[in-house]
């Protein structure tokens, strides 16, 4: 899977699609466009669609860094707590 942090430039506003590069541990790199940021359980999310044409969408756990909008993204390795925000992320997909 991906490194365990991953330290990124500001998310994008509305309208206005942005994209931030993976590096998985074995050294290979993947684009993703980053589907937005939402809340499960009181904690923030990040969706990001591959751009490999698969029609996955990979979830992590985000944190703000500083006022400048910087971030990092962990994977999420419980797997209860994978499956609430899989379903959260299904559920706001739908709305």
């Amino acid at each position: 899977m991906a490194d365990d942090k991953k330290k990124n430039t500001p998310v994008p506003e509305e309208d206005e699609a942005d994209y931030i590069t993976l590096e998985f541990d074995d050294g290979q790199q993947e684009e993703c466009e980053i589907l937005g940021v939402f809340d499960c359980d009181g904690k923030e999310y990040m969706a990001l669609l591959p751009d490999n044409g698969s029609g996955d969408v990979y979830l992590y756990r985000y944190r703000e860094i500083n006022d400048e909008g910087e971030f990092e993204i962990n994977d999420i390795e419980d797997d209860a707590e994978f499956e609430r925000v899989a379903d959260e992320f299904d559920r706001l997909a739908i709305d």
